[in-house]
């Protein structure tokens, strides 16, 4: 089942997408369904208490840039103020001259947990989307951790929408394209954690919950953005992401 969020009636709701028909789950406005997509205002698809992020997890991606594999996965945060849909614009800071874009998969939370071992691990999840870490470059390189580099407002867009029934994640293709070109190409089968030993690593540190959001890592191939571009990022069976990019005012 593919999951929007969506604006109706006063209501933020989330509501299964069908033939460009959105069919609300929440009881109170099924009355109001099916509602055309194109008549609704769509919001950001979550709204998590924290968006964990790994770095370094797919082989390809430690190679191209001559980095050892961690030993341990290797986590940080972007702010739940960072989140956009998609359709969205990605704000290009003042504060930085190099933003690149990485596409990753997500994971969303379904179900809170602590402790959860990697078989209990498809439980707590909600579905699944296309996410993009956007990264100031510059600042990342400047400072000693990522909170900065990552955590501007419009930094992960997520979407297009939730894909609540696909749980084989073994072997996606993930592509980045910008302005219609490609520029990042890779496969989950090349991750060197999966994504449910990720979240079970993960809940032995900190409580997931419902909302939440797990970015799995970049494939190869990361690059610059600049105002005016619009970036893709697209995952095997689990649609399209898309952005476009213009300079903070």
């Amino acid at each position: 089942m593919k999951l929007i969020r969506a604006y109706c009636q006063g209501k933020s709701f989330y509501g299964a997408i069908s033939e460009n028909q959105v069919y609300p789950l929440d009881k109170g406005l099924k009355k109001y369904g099916p509602i055309p997509l194109k008549d609704l205002q769509l919001l950001p698809l979550v709204v998590p208490t924290k968006i964990i992020c790994i770095g370094l997890n797919y082989n390809a991606h430690a190679k191209e840039l001559g980095m050892e594999i961690p030993e341990e996965p290797m986590l940080f945060l972007k702010p739940p103020s960072s989140v956009i849909g998609t359709g969205e614009n990605i704000m290009y800071p003042k504060m930085s001259k190099n933003v690149h874009y990485e596409g990753e998969l997500a994971v969303v939370i379904g179900k809170q947990g602590k402790n959860i071992s990697v078989e209990d691990a498809p439980k707590h999840i909600f579905g699944f989307t296309c996410a993009n870490d956007v990264t100031a470059r510059d600042l990342q390189q400047k400072d000693s951790q990522f909170t900065r580099a990552k955590g501007f407002d419009t930094f992960c867009p997520v979407g297009p929408w939730i894909e609540t029934e696909f749980k084989e994640m073994d072997d996606l293709l993930i592509q980045t394209k910008v302005n219609g070109e490609l520029k990042q190409e890779g496969r989950t089968s090349d991750m060197i954690i999966n994504p449910y030993e990720l979240l079970s690593y993960i809940s032995q540190i900190m409580t997931l919950m419902p909302g939440d959001v797990i970015l799995t890592g970049t494939p190869p191939g990361v690059g610059e953005l600049v105002p005016g571009d619009e970036v893709h990022v697209e995952i095997e069976g689990l649609g399209t992401l898309i952005n476009k990019v213009v300079q903070e005012e």
